[in-house]
């Protein structure tokens, strides 16, 4: 049960069906409510009518017994005076309630009695749903009918039907300044039947209806969720078998879910190529790796043997060729982890100065400039781009600071002989060496220059190859000015 509420579908479509039935019901009960209101209503009017149309005769001065109202008709009438005494009452009536009495045996007199006649005032009727526009207050002149209709619900039985009733009083004077009451009853039995039927038509077709929007929901849910089924199915197929060259089904819906496909192919391929780079990258490094290692071994095998003939200077520049191997392997690992360089300030114009002294042919040209990084890390950018101008220029190198907008720009230029324009994005590849510096490479890996380029946009910045007014190769550094 839990796994199967645990699924998407299943909550769309309880939802969904908890929405309607709320809805529903909502909307069935308003509906039965003022369906009952303007049933009851159109009872009340009849019940009025009729009471009032006893009222016109006895206005009329017509006696009890020639009341047409009260002929055996199937609407209950009672006539009391003001004293609450019952005067008249319709033909075969049984049992009355909801009235200003409950008596059913009239005690007649003539309608123009001063005695007897004095109507009942009809604020005492008894009436139980305070819906009343009585004016009992004023006094009737005689033949003169009330305004007012005070309104109550009760039951009857006549002729031994019992029924519930809308009942009606209004009042009427009488001759001598009397009043009586009459009320009139209509029959709530159209009112409850249809009030049933419409109820019992409701409890069919609720069930029913949310049986549709059920199955409905559950369809339309499981058609648009198939896509993200076949993407599980594939994600773990991937996963199993690790084969990243596979790819999810991507859906020609240009929806969201064709979009999480197509995102997620672009996840799939930005992981195939980091796997890839990483195995490059070991095998590369353990290439390099194993040429100092080979010839340190061999020269310490032969040394242990014949210590006349130590290369010393052969195993110390193999060592260190380790120890910088290492140490760029170490910055690469870091680097790819996503390392975050420190938010100090570095002036790269007393930076360039600093790298330079010392080196041969280096002449320096810079402006005061300030970033914000890692100066260790920046340092190492420029130490590695002079390392490869120096491998390659034929007399000097030349290093200009210099501010281009908001950015700071470091350029390192020699008069070698260049990079070929096809060359200058693939040297920053990892263990990447050119063909022609091969013979004049001193023992670097390929790692300089794509160390410098990861640093650089570590730092938000770009480093690019171009050609320098001298004809060699040329590298700009470009970094956003601090502050």
């Amino acid at each position: 049960m839990s796994r199967l509420f645990g699924s998407v579908r299943a909550r769309a479509t309880l939802a969904a069906t908890l929405v309607v039935a709320v809805a529903l019901v909502a909307a069935g009960t308003a509906v039965l409510m003022s369906l009952r209101s303007n049933l009851i209503g159109e009872a009340g009017t009849q019940a009025e009518q009729s009471a009032r149309a006893v009222a016109a005769e006895l206005a009329a001065r017509t006696p009890y017994d020639q009341l047409s109202g009260l002929d055996g008709d199937d609407r209950p009438v009672q006539i009391v005076d003001r004293d609450g005494t019952l005067v008249a009452a319709s033909q075969d009536l049984q049992r009355i309630e909801g009235t200003a009495t409950t008596e059913v045996t009239p005690r007649p007199s003539a309608p123009d009695d001063d005695d007897d006649d004095d109507a009942n005032d009809s604020g005492d009727s008894g009436d139980d749903s305070g819906d009343s526009d009585d004016d009992s207050g004023a006094s009737l002149a005689p033949g003169e009918i009330g305004g007012g209709t005070t309104f109550s619900n009760g039951s009857a039985t006549i002729d031994g039907d019992a029924e519930d009733y809308r009942f009606a009083a209004v009042d009427v004077g009488t001759a001598g300044g009397g009043r009586l009451t009459v009320t009139a009853g209509a029959p709530l039995a159209a009112e409850h039947s249809a009030v049933d039927t419409t109820l019992t038509g409701m409890l069919i077709g609720l069930p029913l209806l949310l049986g549709v929007v059920a199955g409905v929901t559950w369809l339309v849910t499981g058609r648009a969720l198939r896509p993200v089924e076949g993407i599980r199915r594939e994600m773990a197929a991937i996963t199993a078998s690790e084969d990243l060259t596979r790819r999810v089904p991507e859906p020609a819906t240009h929806d969201e879910i064709a979009r999480l496909a197509s995102t997620t192919n672009e996840t799939l391929a930005a992981l195939e190529a980091s796997v890839e780079r990483q195995r490059r990258f070991v095998a590369d490094a353990s290439h390099e790796l194993r040429s100092p290692i080979a010839s340190l071994r061999t020269q310490l095998e032969v040394a242990a043997a014949h210590p006349e003939l130590l290369d010393l200077d052969g195993a110390v520049e193999d060592t260190v060729r380790l120890q910088h191997l290492a140490a760029d392997l170490l910055l690469l690992a870091r680097l790819d982890a996503g390392e975050r360089p420190a938010d100090a300030r570095v002036d790269l114009a007393a930076m360039a100065r600093e790298e330079a002294a010392g080196r041969t042919g280096v002449t320096v040209d810079a402006e005061p400039v300030e970033v914000t990084g890692s100066r260790g890390q920046l340092g190492r950018v420029l130490a590695n781009l002079l390392d490869n101008a120096g491998r390659h220029a034929r007399e000097r190198v030349t290093v200009t600071v210099r501010r281009e907008g908001a950015r700071a720009v470091l350029a390192v230029a020699d008069d070698g002989e260049g990079v070929a324009e096809a060359d200058r994005e693939r040297i920053f590849e990892r263990f990447v060496r050119l063909d022609a510096a091969r013979s004049r490479d001193d023992g670097g890996a390929g790692l300089g220059l794509a160390i410098a380029r990861d640093v650089a946009v570590r730092h938000g910045g770009t480093l690019t190859a171009g050609t320098a007014p001298a004809g060699g190769a040329l590298f700009e550094l470009r970094l956003p000015l601090a502050g």
